[in-house]
């Protein structure tokens, strides 16, 4: 579902898809976390995304009260607090993503797909 915003000069609708791409963007300048992770159902093998598919590695749920709920399917990198990491990137992705788009952000998942060492 989209988000919608009314103002003074009209209806301003929030596609997920947006919401998404921002909040990778802003996960991804988190300390710790390498990227987003795409996992395959067949197999159940976990990728690294490249920054141009961020989106792949992220849900957006936006419900009818216009609150997001934010699903990250990440990899961290080798030798970091989880926990550390994580709330870290809950509190610079729900401040940006509401200043972004005007919506409160209600419920952020994060789900640790893998771990990678960093060069």
């Amino acid at each position: 579902m989209k988000g919608s915003i009314s103002t003074d000069m009209g209806i301003v609708t929030i596609n997920p898809e947006v919401i998404a791409k921002y909040a990778g963007s802003v996960a991804v300048e988190c300390f710790g976390i390498v990227g987003m992770a795409a996992v395959s159902v067949t197999d159940g093998l976990v990728r690294l995304l490249k920054k141009e598919s961020l989106t792949h590695g992220i849900q957006v749920g936006i419900s009818e009260e216009n609150r997001i709920t934010l699903n990250f399917h990440v990899i961290v990198s080798y030798g970091v607090n989880i926990p550390s990491v994580s709330d870290n990137l809950v509190s610079n992705v729900k401040y940006k993503v509401e200043e972004f788009s005007g919506m409160s952000v209600d419920t952020i998942n994060i789900f640790v797909e893998g771990v990678r060492v960093i060069d």
